[in-house]
């Protein structure tokens, strides 16, 4: 059986998720096809090899077309309800499958920001992982698990960061609330560096995916492949995804 194991050492988010899955063998031109699947435009998606303290890893950024804001830049994009999220993934012509693991992924994210917020999961309005570039993100990172053939999903300990970011909603605690929120019950540890190592986008997919989280399991290893985050940090900012068949 595939499985694969993502190695969090310097966090997660989903364009490193995606970078990881293409490092690791996902085609590009694949991925975009079945992206447009979707009922979304005015996009880009670009890749380009970087090395993150001498290690060698795919960058993805979702360059928008309308108003020339990159992949970061959530709180300047138009947001969405989950039900037009939701309505989005159901009309589309992707696998069952990739539809089904795309909405349990943004539900789940969801259901943590309603309780941030005090309110119900169908009234979230996601201002910022609601974008174009966390649709491509969660459902790119569902159609990389379907076609890389991977049946189950492991993780180490999470490692977090600390300090305080910018949101829409102003200044707030890093770990953002909703990404601690996601994370309960989950092994989390932190070194006191001072950035956002998880997004809530990261957390909600690893949580929804991994079925554990520790070591590496007893797996032959075929393919190795690293996510690379934008930040340059005092570690290398990659997440290291290994492939390979369960023994």
């Amino acid at each position: 059986m595939k499985a694969a194991y993502f190695d969090i050492f310097s966090g997660i988010s989903g364009n490193m998720v995606l970078g990881a899955l293409l490092d690791a063998g996902l085609k590009l031109d694949i991925l975009k096809k079945e992206l447009s699947k979707l009922n979304i435009s005015d996009y880009e998606l670009q890749t380009e090899k970087v090395v993150k303290n001498g290690i060698s890893g795919t960058y993805l950024k979702v360059k928008l077309s309308d108003d020339d804001h990159c992949h970061e830049d959530h709180e300047h994009q138009h947001g969405r309800h989950l039900s037009e999220i939701e309505d989005l993934i159901a009309e589309s012509d992707l696998e069952e499958s990739v539809k089904d693991l795309s909405t349990r992924i943004f539900r789940r994210l969801a259901e943590s920001e309603a309780r941030i917020h005090n309110t119900d999961p169908d009234q979230v309005h996601f201002h910022e992982v609601g974008a174009v570039d966390a649709i491509v993100d969660i459902v790119g990172t569902a159609i990389g698990i379907h076609k890389l053939g991977i049946k189950k999903v492991f993780a180490s300990r999470i490692h977090i960061g600390t300090g305080f970011g910018n949101c829409a909603h102003g200044k707030i605690p890093i770990p953002a609330p909703a990404t601690l929120d996601l994370l309960q019950d989950t092994p989390v540890y932190s070194t006191g560096i001072e950035s956002e190592l998880v997004t809530p986008t990261g957390a909600a997919i690893i949580t929804t995916l991994a079925e554990e989280f520790g070591s590496l399991p007893l797996m032959q290893i075929r393919k190795i492949g690293y996510g690379a985050g934008s930040r340059n940090l005092e570690i290398p900012n990659l997440l290291r995804i290994s492939t390979g068949k369960l023994v």
